[in-house]
């Protein structure tokens, strides 16, 4: 992973607007994500958090569109296509929301990893890449013999984990997760979080997290922005830190 300069930032959003199907859900955002820093977003139901996360990370989501402001991942604007548009894919592990569920069953696990780096180089060494799955399997405490069976012989939670498992493949510098701990037990949630810490405290990665679980805040020493219907109304580090616009109510329990 190259290293960037300390000025620079991961994210980096200026009065952001964004629509869904040409309907407003996220209006006049502005962040910072630091690289080596998390940025956790909360907030209710239907309050945009998940288009905000799917926008940022390039998600291929039919009318999902900047309306207002801007936004830019690794200083690549979001509204840039072509080649600056795979290049900050390739910068941005995504772990969208009920992923585990979504994974192509024609693949086998081994090929759902993988395919992140296959589809960029079609000459990958195959060993090296079969090495690197087998280290991420290992990581995230799938057992090895998992990268030959299909995604419908695993388990809800062990899905998950390969869906995180792919998002990491490249080693982005950026982690974008809505709600990455889905279907987790206690001990592999663990698991799946020492992933994240490791690679944002060695490699700098910025993590940018949907989620209302508080203890989630805790364990990435998160800030932490909320949104109400689509607009932003506190922001702070972590749960018992946030503070709110001088309309809205009562504080996020941790």
């Amino acid at each position: 992973m190259q290293r960037r300069a300390s000025s620079e930032f991961a994210v980096q959003c200026d009065d952001l607007s964004v629509a869904r199907g040409g309907t407003r859900v996220v209006e006049g955002v502005t962040l910072r994500l630091a690289a080596g820093r998390a940025l956790a977003i909360m907030g209710p139901t239907g309050a945009g958090k998940s288009s905000l996360a799917a926008l940022l990370a390039g998600a291929d989501e039919p009318g999902l569109a900047v309306v207002g402001g801007s936004a830019a991942v690794e200083g690549i604007p979001v509204r840039a296509r072509g080649r600056k548009q795979r290049v900050r894919t390739y910068l941005t592990g995504y772990l969208s929301q009920g992923a585990g569920g979504e994974l192509p069953a024609r693949l086998t696990v081994g090929e759902v990893i993988g395919e992140p780096v296959t589809s960029r180089d079609r000459r990958v060494n195959e060993r090296a890449l079969a090495l690197r799955v087998a280290g991420l399997l290992d990581e995230l405490q799938l057992p090895l013999g998992a990268a030959a069976k299909y995604p419908y012989e695993l388990s809800s939670g062990m899905r998950q984990r390969v869906a995180l498992a792919r998002a990491l493949v490249l080693n982005p510098r950026l982690f974008v997760g809505d709600d990455p701990y889905a279907n987790l037990d206690l001990e592999v949630r663990k698991a799946a979080r020492d992933s994240l810490l490791r690679r944002r405290d060695e490699d700098g990665m910025a993590i940018f997290v949907v989620t209302n679980d508080a203890e989630t805040v805790r364990d990435l020493d998160a800030d932490v922005l909320v949104l109400r219907a689509g607009r932003p109304v506190g922001f702070g580090h972590g749960t018992a830190d946030v503070l709110w616009t001088p309309d809205e109510g009562a504080r996020i329990a941790s």
